[in-house]
């Protein structure tokens, strides 16, 4: 037989496109639209109904740009159409390759009930089934003139990211707009030939099913008049019935299907469209539930579904309902689906905190799985985390973006720095919008790297990013690939249902040790500087806000501010999601997120003040005495951990020993000395000298200056807010021009040298400090950073023999190679710290700490002998890209950091957190006790605060910091009758015993970067 499978293939296609598929609404009647546009944000749904509208017809221009039109369509059915399906066609103008993208609506009935949302994949509503004929169709559209911001050619720099620079264009052409009848046999050959059509290319071609569908969908063709599509379709899809029947191979890969819409919470729209989008998005999936009986929809986020409860509650109200009877199913157990690399410890935590305390309120129910798909990696001390929240499970398919290495499981046991296990499935379909395409459910059998050893895969399945979900054709796909020969076989099923049967049949999976690094999207550790240093305070002011007012409740009763603390906390975790913290959003994201975090540190610094004023017993501010407050979690000058004391001279609780001097260097510049450290600053402002006196040695290689900024340029060859591509390396200019260096303050307790640059259209100022006692040379650098397509950072080439190195995570530390021996290590060029990073010898070791930033990189060079190693620390300061932000970064900056010679990692820990959690000094002589003190080094204070549930218990989260064991004596400074060891949630674990309390204290044992969560109940 001759080969004939690109001809029948061929004509399937155009036979599919140009007759079958225009059939499926073969009858049609113009329906008459009215349009009226809100002048600014979007109005209310009563508003928008009731304002008058003008005429307008298909082909006509509608909706500036971030708009809201309100649409009415009207029309009646035509009475011939008795006892026929019929739906309301509304095309927006829509461009169906990009649906979540674009334009979207919110169909309304005239009594303001929401219908269903429209998008380019979902433009019918449904009017009868059947109709009598004669129906008045009247229907209210929101419609929501969202640009298009990744046009094509993507990432084009563009003004319409933000509504204050798009203008005010109309973005849309109005498409036709008809009821039509749908003819359900014509639509149901469509699903039988598109599944049979895909799943053709993806089979052998020697094989005899190939060879059979073929034959049978050439009989379908045939047996189709294309001068009369409807009347013909039934015969045609009776001739496909055996090849449909065929069963999948007893060894076919199984499929868990479960429906999906990835919401991005705000990317390239704003969060108040997002409101929307998750809106349209449940509308339609709760009207899907009641249509599909099988049908299983999950949908994680608790700020989403806060979202419908307060601006959509007859949409919550469907939602719900769908809860309680197990269709629509909450998961991932997290406020949002946030980055996990940069938020902090406490943040990370609260993540699921309030996110499973969400769905126990308002549902009764709590997962167990943590859903991520889209999130840009996964830090190292997470998996700790998830189980302390009560979950064991993780799904994210991100990791398949990685450009280097294929990571080589799907299903498999990550564990975490302090040795915690999360059983893990990365769908081998390779995506969170599966449209279970042939193609897709192909390469997820092809692709699953457990073959032999397990033999399912979970598909979250429908249109996301932004949003809509799944649809009715890809529920009809699903139908024939339940048990289809030739393909894997798909089943819905929630996410629950596909890990019990994952755990069961793979009992002991492999395990990967460490962090899940994405080898992609680096650039998001440094871009948007502004939005990245809002996060780091608001954190480190809410664990201000939580000491102090708890210390205040206890010792003062001062009512604690619970509802502010909680509203507080959820904002700051909104915008932890990961398209807003990692700084890869549109120009109106990052305004608006940069004012709430001043708005919030306003609102923190009340709480604080207020609970410090309480404590401090001065009164008004005119009082003479000072007392110094110390929230970090290691005691300093003089002043005690999570305490106060009244201020002694003009330092803190008490001064510290020695003095600073400044002198004239040999060949320009300044040397200081404050006993412990000699540092040298040349004429250039660069320092070229930080030895240590105590330990007689130098910190920075020979002939290498430090503090050095440089300068690349960075155009990625793609996702230019996401990325930075390893060649940006090839390129630097070293910042060494001055037009400034000289001392600026001296006294005994300090000396700060000020060095002045200018570069491009930019200018750095920086403040180098030494100060008495310390043993630590502070840097404060402000830039003007007027540059664009640019990279700058700050290096610090290190005398030291080290091979791997710390960088501070949730919880703990992890450690990476200096060196790039595997193309693993060498894929690491740019990674995440927190407050600090580390390099040690066996007896020496340095440190560097800082206040905002999160990227870095360390490289690993021969000295100038050849016979040493010069171990390179680059901190990321400044990134400018314009896409999809075109004014990424510009503006004036602040940084502060800070290198340690001869740095412990508890001294890392130790001074990380004090530059983070300055000293404050409130009127009053009063002296403040530690609610709460631990005597182990090591061991860390990460939270103390009141319970969540108003009882008035005190809980307090520590950890063990420095990758020890450690024993500690944890002593509260008020009458203790108990110390239950809780969950995340402050729940009693239920493998634990309440701690022995013996004279206000409790003995503690900690494994190597170990939580704790006490739960302190007083006498």
């Amino acid at each position: 037989m001759h080969d004939d499978r690109s001809l029948i293939e061929s004509r399937l296609e155009r036979v599919l496109n140009e007759r079958i598929r225009p059939a499926v609404y073969g009858e049609r009647v113009p329906l008459t639209v009215g349009i009226w546009d809100a002048p600014d944000e979007p109005v209310p749904v009563v508003e928008g109904i009731a304002a008058v509208r003008e005429p307008i017809a298909p082909g006509e221009p509608w909706g500036p740009p971030w708009g809201t039109s309100w649409l009415t369509v009207s029309g009646t059915v035509p009475t011939e159409w008795a006892g026929r399906t019929v739906e309301a066609l509304i095309d927006l103008g829509f461009d169906r390759d990009t649906p979540g993208f674009q334009c979207e609506g919110l169909v309304y009935l005239p009594d303001g009930t929401p219908v269903k949302g429209l998008n380019p994949r979902n433009q019918w509503v449904r009017i009868g089934d059947p109709v009598t004929g004669g129906e008045q169709v009247l229907l209210h559209v929101e419609a929501a003139a969202n640009p298009i911001v990744l046009d094509n050619p993507p990432f084009r720099p563009t003004s319409l990211g933000d509504k204050a620079t798009a203008g005010r264009a109309p973005q849309y052409v109005l498409g036709r707009m008809d009821l039509a009848v749908l003819d359900r046999t014509v639509w149901e050959l469509v699903q039988d030939l598109e599944v049979l059509g895909e799943l053709m290319p993806e089979l052998p071609a020697d094989s005899a099913r190939r060879w059979d569908i073929l034959r049978a969908v050439e009989r379908a063709l045939d047996a189709v008049d294309l001068q009369d599509v409807g009347g013909t379709a039934a015969a045609a899809r009776a001739l496909l019935t055996d090849v449909l029947a065929a069963p999948a191979h007893a060894s076919a890969h199984r499929i868990s299907a479960v429906g999906h819409a990835h919401i991005d919470s705000a990317w390239l729209w704003p969060l108040r469209e997002t409101v929307r989008k998750v809106a349209r998005t449940t509308a339609n999936m709760t009207a899907l539930l009641e249509d599909e009986p099988d049908f299983v929809y999950t949908m994680s986020q608790a700020q989403q579904y806060a979202w419908i409860k307060e601006h959509r509650p007859e949409v919550y109200a469907r939602v719900r309902q769908a809860v309680a009877d197990g269709r629509f199913v909450p998961t991932g157990g997290m406020w949002v689906e946030s980055d996990t690399n940069m938020p902090g410890s406490e943040a990370m935590a609260r993540q699921f905190v309030y996110g499973k305390r969400f769905f126990l309120d308002e549902f009764g129910i709590e997962s167990d799985e943590v859903w991520l798909p889209d999130t840009f990696g996964f830090a190292a001390g997470l998996p700790q985390i998830i189980r302390a929240s009560g979950s064991s499970s993780l799904l994210t398919q991100k990791i398949s973006w990685s450009r280097t290495n294929s990571f080589p499981h799907h299903t498999f046991s990550w564990e975490g720095i302090d040795g915690s296990r999360v059983f893990t499935h990365f769908p081998p379909m390779d995506t969170y919008n599966a449209g279970l395409e042939g193609r897709e459910v192909a390469h997820a059998a092809r692709n699953f790297r457990e073959k032999g050893m397990a033999g399912r895969s979970l598909a979250p399945t429908g249109l996301g990013d932004g949003g809509g979900g799944t649809t009715r054709e890809m529920i009809a796909k699903a139908a024939r690939l339940r048990d289809l020969e030739g393909s894997a076989r798909v089943e819905w099923e929630s996410p629950a249902e596909f890990f019990a049967k994952a755990r069961a049949e793979y009992p002991e999976p492999p395990v990967w040790v460490g962090e899940l690094y994405l080898e992609l999207h680096r650039g998001t550790l440094t871009s948007q500087a502004g939005t990245k240093q809002g996060n780091r305070r608001s954190e480190h002011l809410l664990r201000e806000a939580e000491l102090w007012s708890a210390t205040a409740a206890v010792r003062a009763g001062l009512p604690y501010p619970y509802e502010a603390l909680d509203r507080i906390w959820k904002t700051v975790l909104l915008h932890q999601f990961h398209d807003i913290l990692p700084g890869s959003s549109i120009a109106w994201v990052h305004r608006e997120a940069e004012a709430t975090y001043a708005a919030l540190a306003v609102e923190l610094r009340a709480i604080i003040d207020a609970a410090e004023l309480a404590l401090a017993g001065g009164g008004e501010p005119s009082g003479e005495g000072v007392v110094v407050f110390n929230a970090a979690p290691h005691a300093r000058g003089g002043v005690p951990a999570g305490g106060a004391a009244p201020a002694v001279g003009t330092g803190s609780g008490s001064d510290q020993a020695g003095t600073v001097t400044a002198s004239a260097r040999v060949g320009g510049g300044h040397v200081l000395d404050n006993g412990l450290l000699r540092v040298e600053i040349d004429g250039r402002g660069l320092v070229v000298s930080v030895f240590d006196l105590a330990a007689d040695r130098e910190s920075l290689a020979e002939g290498r200056p430090a503090n050095l900024l440089q300068l690349h340029p960075d155009l990625p060859n793609m996702w230019d807010a996401w990325d930075v591509d390893a060649y940006y390396r090839n390129t630097v200019t070293d910042l060494t021009a001055a037009e400034r260096v000289g001392v600026s303050a001296e006294s005994p307790r300090a000396v700060t040298v000020r060095v002045e640059r200018s570069f491009g259209q930019s200018r750095a100022v920086q403040l180098l400090t030494l100060a008495a006692g310390h043993k630590r040379l502070d840097v404060d650098t402000e830039v003007d950073w007027r540059e664009t397509e640019k990279f700058l950072k700050v290096a610090f080439p290190l005398d030291v023999h080290a091979d791997r190195y710390a960088a501070e995570t949730q919880f703990g530390h992890v450690y990476r190679p200096t060196h790039t021996n595997t193309s693993w290590d060498a894929a690491r060029f740019e990674v995440c710290n927190h407050r600090f990073l580390h390099l040690a010898e066996p007896a020496w070791g340095v440190a560097l700490v800082t206040d905002s930033t999160y990227g870095h990189d360390v490289s690993r060079s021969a000295d100038d002998s050849g016979h040493g190693v010069t171990v390179t620390v680059r901190l990321s300061l400044l990134r400018a890209p314009r896409f999809p932000d075109p004014e990424t970064d510009q503006g004036v900056h602040r940084f502060r950091y800070a290198l340690l010679p001869g740095a412990s990692i508890d001294d890392a820990v130790r001074e990380g957190y004090a530059i983070n959690l300055p000293e404050r000094r409130v009127p009053g002589t009063a002296a403040v006790d530690p609610l709460v003190a631990v005597d182990h080094e090591s061991v860390v204070v990460s939270a103390l605060k009141l319970a969540d549930d108003g009882s008035g218990d005190v809980v307090v989260r520590l950890y063990e910091a420095g990758g020890t064991r450690a024993r500690t004596t944890l002593t509260a400074a008020f009458p203790l009758l108990c110390a239950t060891p809780c969950d995340l949630l402050e729940r009693p674990l239920s493998d634990a015993s309440p701690a022995e309390v013996q004279d206000g204290q409790v003995e503690l044992r900690l494994r190597p970067f170990e939580i704790v969560t006490l739960r302190l109940r007083g006498c």
